[in-house]
């Protein structure tokens, strides 16, 4: 029998993330996620299954994520990185935040959580997975390509970084056997959708949100061996909605 794989996932106590733990330990995988809120309490507690709590905000503390990552897996090897946490502000009535509003701690909370963890998290397990020749994830956003309707600026320019993040990866960690890909959802039924987004439904091809198992299949399909010629790419999940 083959050893178990395990794959590390950041901002999985709901939604995107929390689908993705989900679905790569029905796969047989190991999931080891991270986010500033407790494990959901469906989630599996046994040997499928660990969590660390750290707010990503605080980048002081993302050194100590990776010490309890560590601890862990032990003797243990990791095959993927998910950067998959995401913070998007709004106003205090819940209306979009463009880029002359509100002060610029809210833009450097943004960019820490959705551009600088990933960064981190990148560089510190890119020694484990050579040695898996293992895969990076990045989520990234349709907000990154475009002015949406809800996404502030801060989450849209955090998340185009990401995009450029992802393609500059792949090329520095190629050499190791690294694959480095970008997931891009576009409108998934989860907690963070804003008011008005049935609107947006109307305008997409497939005529509804796509669900966060949606995404996740295509995350745990760049994380195999099935996308092992594929790095530097970023995978729309849309349901067709970047077409018009």
């Amino acid at each position: 029998m083959n050893e178990r794989k395990t794959v590390f996932i950041t901002g999985a106590s709901r939604g995107i993330g929390h689908a993705t733990a989900a679905y790569f330990v029905r796969q047989g995988w190991r999931a080891i996620t991270c986010s500033r809120d407790p494990v959901p309490p469906q989630c599996p507690r046994d040997e499928r299954h660990a969590h660390i709590t750290i707010d990503l905000a605080n980048i002081d503390r993302l050194e100590g994520a990776i010490e309890q990552l560590y601890a862990i897996l032990g003797d243990g090897e990791l095959h993927a990185l998910v950067n998959n946490a995401g913070y998007s502000p709004k106003a205090p009535d819940g209306s979009r935040l463009g880029c002359l509003d509100g002060d610029l701690a809210v833009w450097q909370k943004t960019h820490a959580i959705n551009l600088m963890a990933p960064v981190f998290f990148a560089r510190a397990c890119v020694p484990m997975l050579h040695k898996t020749q293992g895969a990076i994830v990045n989520i990234t956003s349709i907000a990154g390509t475009r002015v949406h309707p809800f996404a502030g600026s801060a989450y849209s320019t955090s998340k185009a970084a990401l995009t450029a993040l992802t393609r500059e990866l792949a090329a520095d960690v190629a050499h190791l056997g690294i694959r480095c890909n970008a997931v891009c959802p576009g409108e998934i039924n989860t907690a963070i959708l804003s008011p008005g987004t049935d609107k947006l439904v109307e305008r997409i091809p497939l005529k509804r949100l796509g669900s966060p198992e949606e995404v996740s299949a295509i995350i745990y399909f760049l994380c195999s061996d099935a996308a092992s010629y594929i790095t530097g790419a970023e995978i729309p999940v849309n349901g067709g909605q970047d077409l018009f």
